[in-house]
């Protein structure tokens, strides 16, 4: 199969979009599959404001030139970024059927910086997936959660994956200080409610891997916890697994990867009954939840690592590759001849709540 993936979020960024995307693509290509991507770093970008990581393609139209050349059998949008807009607005345009995916609560990421309502958002998000054949979701929460905004009533789960063979139970080292080892993995940034962690009274040591707008600030102020930056491949595994539990503070994650990544390692989780962790976890068996972050901290510490490990194994990215294909919306031969000039884009805004 030939097929098209738009995204607005790929290397260099680090996060569970660009990881789950990629791993996509390398099992599709793996299994002889004819993959396009088109991501920032094919054009002239710019930093998103207050989020500089994230860099936005500034000519998105030049996209028309790769995708007729490919004439694929199928596209997919991942992200509702410049690409992603520009890639909804011209095959709404020339009638040609796309898939969307979910990723990120974007109208509430956006409202934790910035004074607009979420209603706004969700607007956006009615306009943006609204022409889309079917909007792939992680989980069936979040399925819920579009459809009760009704931004799209042909949700479908698109579930996740996670590399049993790099993340497994490992023999632990004290590399770090007193136990317990508390580890927190991700982007240092508001949204993900990190601070909640890092001001628990908990013994031992708090581990944080990972980058973002807030690290600077945050490790200024808690200058005791050890702050790792980016980790990759065997390292971060490494972590997983020597970890005693891992703290997912987040309430605004659609799934959360590194939920996976830990109790594959053997490391169970704590974090609060939000979508994401409700979705991922099997209560006092992987992990703990609980409005109260502390007491899900210590609960976790009693669970049977050996049993975590093996409550990871129903997860599977070969099983969620074929999901994906099977989710695609397949495009009429030809359709890409048709020759659209890039000026004669049509403006389309969306819609008020």
């Amino acid at each position: 199969m030939r097929f098209a993936l738009v995204t607005d979020a790929w290397h260099p960024q680090v996060n569970g979009v660009v990881r789950s995307l990629s791993t996509m693509v390398e099992i599709g290509r793996a299994k002889n599959h004819e993959i396009l991507v088109i991501q920032p770093q094919d054009y002239p970008t710019f930093p998103l404001p207050s989020y500089p990581e994230i860099r936005l393609a500034t000519t998105p139209w030049k996209m028309m030139k790769p995708l007729r050349e490919f004439s694929p059998d199928a596209v997919h949008i991942a992200t509702e970024g410049s690409l992603g807009i520009f890639a909804r607005i011209w095959l709404a345009h020339l009638r040609i059927p796309f898939t969307t995916s979910y990723h990120t609560r974007f109208p509430e990421y956006v409202q934790e910086r910035l004074p607009i309502p979420l209603s706004w958002g969700y607007s956006f998000l009615r306009w943006f997936h609204g022409a889309a054949e079917r909007v792939m979701v992680p989980t069936p929460t979040m399925g819920q959660l579009l459809n009760q905004h009704r931004v799209h009533q042909k949700t479908v789960i698109w579930n996740r994956g996670v590399n049993h063979e790099l993340f497994r139970p490992r023999s632990q080292e004290d590399s770090y200080g007193p136990r317990p080892y508390w580890l927190c993995t991700g982007r240092v940034a508001v949204e993900k409610n990190i601070e909640a962690f890092l001001r628990l009274d908990l013994p031992g040591t708090k581990i944080i891997v990972g980058d973002g707008p807030a690290r600077e600030s945050m490790q200024r102020k808690y200058s005791e916890a050890v702050w790792l930056g980016y980790k990759f491949g065997e390292e971060l595994a490494k972590l997983y697994a020597d970890s005693d539990v891992f703290v997912f503070p987040s309430k605004t994650d659609t799934f959360g990867n590194v939920l996976l990544e830990s109790i594959a390692s053997g490391t169970p989780v704590a974090a609060f009954p939000v979508p994401g962790p409700q979705d991922v976890l099997k209560p006092g068996v992987d992990g703990v939840l609980s409005e109260n972050l502390k007491e899900a901290c210590l609960s976790a510490l009693k669970l049977d690592r050996d049993v975590v490990h093996q409550s990871s194994m129903d997860w599977d990215w070969d099983a969620c590759f074929q999901t994906f294909l099977s989710h695609l919306a397949p495009i009429e031969s030809g359709k890409f001849g048709y020759q659209f000039n890039e000026f004669d884009s049509p403006t389309i805004l969306p819609t008020s709540d």
